[in-house]
């Protein structure tokens, strides 16, 4: 039952940690399992070299009678009556389903049952390869035909039209804007010959290896050696020890016409295919569609078993580890100069599959509150400062390779082995005795939460997220459930969660065949794998002090805001439903009561002046902001407090610095509304300064920096902004030293008077009653006292620009040697008054798009993914810019440029092809027609228009303005904007020092 796994949100105010997610588990991870009893491992069988044959459309015989939809069987799981599921007689799979979010569309999602796991030693790398190829030229396109093809038919390359490789398996992915008939008959036609009968001929294998080595190299570096080196240690034994999708540059180079036909024709078959359609049209025309396109596929030739992917099994003389359940196997430590020390270990177990039922979910969900009770301990005690900054487990079914449970910690300092011995202790707790009834409590009200949200919004569903649960279920052998039978499984599961069930769960999750661990670390002599062994094989003592104390906490004790306001107006703002409500106090609400949303709220409140409000010298004070003001409290709120009174809740903290202001953000739900607007109203009016949130969000900050040199992406992460506002001080990252000198009080001193000034908008929109949120309102926002304005400096509208013309600059990176980045920015503008140039910009950003994929990585093959993309504040009169950005080789870093000089100098030249320009309005239209289904469309282009009237105005033209064009029009704008000598560039290579790395 699939859904569940994503069902449970993450705790709120969790302290943001991107850069470290280098370290987390190198699995296609699927929902948490329990053990199923062993049975013996599929030998692999010799398999049959055949070419497919061609197809066409065919008169589909009847499907197969069965006993029961094939994704049932064996399976007491109510079965979600939506979905129609058949059988070819050929063997293959399907499963279509009506549905209208958004409206208009069908999602198509192609899966076929193979993947780095089915490769043999010369052909690692052919599954990922074969999802290139097949998209290159098949048996209904010509050679480079397919992404033109879709975008006629208003699907965007890459966000449409898109494929995935894992270990088990390969997916193609359509989601079709416009779905007409004829539209949809062409895109199965289309998805049909290319699985079916790709023409992988050596000359497509020529054209895509580059591309397919360029991938492989943007994805290489640092991250991609923790990755490697996790897989090799932890699945040591195993097929996924050594399978990575991406293969090997050598297999990848060897590969010619004969040997990818042969591992088509092998595994390529109806019966290892599923096809899934999920939208607007009816089920009998989309289950038509499947026979029509897939009963005449016949593929000669005899099917292939899959390979066994072997089990987990433990080195002899392994030594045990004590209290635990499995033995201590293979540890590597890998020397990554650039990153910061982390510690992974896994217990791994034996994959089988399973039959889906109730009482196995029953399982799951337990395995779920053990996971979720020692995560809220580490965490707690990782709040509170001791040896590490963050630490998790979790439990993960990989790959039908081993059901394992991971450990990640990542410590605050040099001594790792404190941190891995005290977050064993906090384990070794869990292990020892049952939680508390008030702990477990109030990790089922998280669950149950979840899973109600869910349910109020299952009309809300998007037909592309119910075919990818349909996909993921096929994957990892189990079932999907609608969220009514999800949440009443979970509502009769609750009983069974006793104490004494989630201790029996949490020895299991962590007993089992073997232990493994890798440990991450910037200096040699940090340690060896042999210290690592005994680090996890020592004696440790229980620590129960992590465990939380029951301390009830409610609305109800909280002082208010402030004395209750009242509205000054309420107008109409002529767009739908949308209200405009002014309090007497000065703030300014947007708000939109929607029965099209039903159980999905949001909430934005923006605020201040963004940037603007900044000196030179708050850099850090401006990073440590976005990771701590949240956390650091408010009223009698600290951050464990804003944990407990959102227990069981649905609501959100989420805080963002723009330009030109600040937000605050959350979905929540019209029974938790107005306590969620007291939660944004009282940190504005009532803020805490708690100091560990500071502290820890230091000690965050100075582990990330220097993995940020650690690959031309994340120099760009680290600099980009700072290029774009021509090194505006405000925008730079902070060094570590800077960090370090940062100080909770000086972390006061700046925020303070940003939350205490400027003007405030509130938006809520979705399913609410008008009048209990504005009566929420007054009580919240109405009640704070009067803003003083923000000051004259940050009232500017005007960006700092970098000068056009001069030479790029250079940057450095600390990665391997064969990656670089480059890129080019046009300055264009801002402002509201220029907001239809903005859109038509986006048209014009679309051609140069193509035209930059077409030739760094259709033709040369030196780029994976060239993107250009157009950015236009509508607060500021300048800032905006066109920028075209790549990844490649340093070599190719002077061939970018050219051909971005190329591009840009042509369009000034010469009007773009009624075709090319027509490539790009279609899928635009598609885009906004599909977006302006949803409040949050509306949310976001009517933000600001308390201040700015003029945005209501805009949004009645935005189709038009971003689809009413002619080649003339693009010409102009590419006169004005493209010249050589506004632009700008940048360039990240490699620093003098090659990339360390180490396993010892």
């Amino acid at each position: 039952m699939s859904q569940s796994a994503r069902a449970a949100r993450t705790a709120l105010l969790t302290l943001p940690l991107l850069a470290l997610a280098l370290v987390l588990p190198p699995a296609d991870a699927a929902a948490p399992r329990t053990r199923p009893a062993p049975r013996a491992a599929t030998a692999p069988a010799k398999p049959a070299l055949a070419k497919p044959a061609p197809t066409s459309p065919t008169a589909a015989p009847a499907a197969k009678p069965a006993p029961g939809p094939w994704l049932y069987r064996g399976s007491d799981v109510p079965q979600d009556k939506e979905w129609v599921f058949g059988e070819l007689p050929n063997g293959l799979r399907y499963a279509v389903r009506s549905n209208g979010v958004p409206p208009g569309q069908v999602s198509i999602r192609v899966r076929v049952d193979v993947g780095s796991l089915f490769e043999r030693e010369h052909e690692r790398g052919y599954a990922h390869f074969l999802e290139h190829l097949v998209f290159r030229q098949s048996q209904y396109l010509g050679e480079g035909e397919a992404i033109h093809a879709w975008q006629r038919l208003g699907a965007s390359f890459g966000s449409d039209t898109n494929a995935e490789t894992t270990p088990t398996g390969t997916t193609f992915s359509i989601d079709l804007p416009d779905a007409t008939p004829a539209g949809l008959d062409e895109s199965m036609k289309y998805l049909s010959g290319m699985v079916i009968a790709p023409t992988l001929s050596d000359k497509n294998i020529q054209t895509d290896l580059p591309i397919v080595l360029a991938e492989k190299r943007e994805r290489g570096g640092a991250a991609a050696r923790v990755q490697d080196a996790l897989r090799e240690v932890l699945y040591a034994g195993q097929p996924l020890a050594t399978r990575s999708p991406i293969g090997t540059e050598a297999t990848l180079t060897a590969a010619n016409q004969t040997t990818v036909r042969a591992f088509h024709a092998r595994w390529y078959r109806p019966e290892n295919t599923v096809v899934v359609l999920a939208g607007d049209r009816p089920t009998a025309e989309l289950e038509a569609l499947v026979q029509k396109w897939f009963a005449g596929w016949s593929p000669p030739g005899p099917h292939t078993p899959a390979p066994s992917f072997g089990d987990p099994v433990a080195p002899p003389g392994a030594v045990k580890a004590p209290g635990g359940g499995s033995v201590i196997g293979q540890t590597r430590v890998l020397v990554e100069p650039d990153l910061p020390r982390n510690i992974t270990w896994a217990t791994l177990r034996p994959w089988r599959p399973v039959n889906d039922t109730v009482a196995y979910n029953q399982g799951l969900m337990i395995d779920q509150i053990a996971q979720a009770v020692i995560n809220r301990r580490l965490e707690a005690r990782a709040r509170g400062g001791g040896s590490f900054l963050v630490a998790q487990v979790n439990q993960q079914d990989v790959s039908r390779s081993t059901d394992a449970t991971f450990v990640s910690v990542t410590p605050l300092g040099e001594d790792w082995r404190a941190a891995v011995k005290d977050v064993r202790a906090v384990i070794a707790d869990a292990m020892a005795s049952p939680p508390t009834a008030e702990e477990i409590a109030r990790e089922v009200a998280e669950l149950d939460v979840a899973f109600a949200s869910a349910q109020e919004q299952q009309a809300l569903q998007p037909g592309s997220r119910l075919a990818d649960d349909i996909v993921q279920a096929v994957d990892i052998r189990e079932t999907v459930a609608n969220p009514d039978a999800v949440l009443r499984i979970f509502r009769e599961s609750v009983p069974l969660i006793t104490p004494q069930a989630v201790l029996q769960h949490t020895r299991q999750l962590f007993a089992g065949t073997v232990t493994r661990g890798v440990l991450v670390t910037p200096r040699a002599a940090d340690g060896t794998a042999a210290l690592l062994r005994q680090a996890l094989a020592a004696p440790v003592v229980a620590d129960g002090k992590a465990r939380l104390a029951n301390k009830p906490i409610s609305f109800d004790q909280l002082p208010p805001i402030g004395t209750p306001g009242r509205v000054a107006a309420a107008v109409p703002t002529g767009i739908g439903q949308i209200e405009q409500i002014e309090l007497a106090n000065g703030v300014k609400a947007l708000i939109w009561p929607s029965n099209d949303e039903p159980g999905r709220v949001t909430v934005k409140v923006r605020f201040g002046a963004g940037y603007r409000a900044f000196g030179p010298d708050d850099a850090p004070y401006i990073q440590l902001g976005q990771m701590a003001l949240v956390g650091s409290g408010e009223a009698t709120l600290g951050q464990e407090e804003l944990d407990r009174i959102s227990t069981g809740r649905k609501m959100g903290f989420d805080f963002k610095i723009d330009d030109a202001d600040f937000t605050f953000s959350a979905d929540t739900r019209q029974a938790d509304l107005a306590d969620q607007l007291y939660l944004f109203a009282a940190k504005l009016a009532m803020p805490r300064w708690d100091e560990a949130p500071v502290l820890r969000a230091r000690a965050a900050s100075r582990l990330q920096y220097d993995g940020l040199a650690a690959s031309p992406q994340g120099v760009l992460q680290r600099d980009l902004k700072w290029l774009q506002h021509n090194r505006d001080p405000r925008y730079r990252t902070p060094t570590p030293g800077e960090i370090e000198a940062a100080s909770p009080a000086g972390f006061r001193k700046v925020w303070e008077p940003v939350l205490a000034s400027g003007p405030i908008e509130v938006q809520v929109f979705g399913d609410i009653n008008r009048d209990s949120t504005v009566e929420a309102l007054t009580r919240t926002f109405g009640a704070l006292a009067p803003r003083a304005p923000a000051a004259e400096a940050m009232a500017s509208t005007a960006a700092q620009v970098p000068p056009g013309g001069g030479a790029p600059a250079v940057l450095t990176h600390h990665g391997d040697a064969n990656q670089a980045a480059a890129l080019v920015a046009w300055p264009t503008g801002g402002g509201m008054a220029g907001v239809r140039v903005s859109r038509q910009l986006e048209i014009l950003t679309n051609l140069f798009t193509n035209r930059l994929l077409d030739r760094m990585r259709e033709k040369l093959g030196a780029s994976y993914a060239p993107q250009v993309f157009s950015s236009w504040p509508l607060d500021l009169d300048s800032g905006g810019a066109i920028t075209a950005i790549a990844q490649l080789q340093p070599r190719d870093v002077p061939v970018f440029f050219q051909t971005a000089d190329e591009i840009a100098a042509d369009l000034v030249a010469n009007p773009p092809t009624a075709d090319e320009l027509a490539r790009v309005i279609e899928p635009l239209k598609q885009q906004i027609t599909r977006a302006a289904t949803s409040s949050a469309f509306f949310m976001y282009q009517l933000e600001g228009a308390t201040t700015d009237p003029s945005r209501f105005a805009a949004i009645r033209t935005i189709m038009p303005d971003y689809t009413v064009t002619t080649p003339a029009i693009m010409q102009g704008l590419a006169k004005q904007f493209l010249s050589r000598e506004r632009s700008w560039r940048a360039q990240i290579v490699p620093a003098a020092r090659p990339a360390a790395a180490a396993g010892r």
